[in-house]
């Protein structure tokens, strides 16, 4: 009984709101289309200020992961420029043309599952 009378009044509210669109459209067809219109960009405008002041916009993040990415580069430059003034005092020139040693992923550990590879499947011949 609750979802029947739930659908009735949505559904009475709908027809409502279609017959106070036909009858404002017959009698007043400039009118009506003027108040769609301001609707709209009132709807534009509210859309387009949460837009741009809203927190959690894509761009601010790309932004911000960005600036992050870049100091800590920075630090990694300062931190290696460091390193290798201290490594050309003591061991020369030959020690700045060697290449950093990258680091290696661990292994994936993957494990086969045997299965019935020999066994034939039951077709049926045409």
């Amino acid at each position: 009984m609750k979802n029947r009378t739930s659908v009735l009044i949505v559904g009475g509210l709908i027809v409502l709101a279609f017959l106070g669109l036909v009858s404002s459209f017959t009698a007043n067809p400039a009118g009506f289309i003027q108040k769609i219109a301001i609707m709209a960009i009132i709807v534009l405008v509210i859309f387009f200020l949460v837009r741009k002041f809203s927190n959690s916009s894509p761009q601010k993040k790309e932004q911000r992961a960005f600036l992050k990415a870049a100091k800590q580069s920075k630090k990694r430059l300062q931190q290696r420029s460091g390193d290798t003034g201290q490594k050309n005092s003591s061991f020369g020139p030959i020690s700045t043309l060697k290449k950093p040693k990258t680091k290696r992923k661990p292994p994936a550990h993957l494990t086969v599952i045997d299965g019935k590879k020999g066994k034939k499947k039951n077709r049926a011949s045409l």
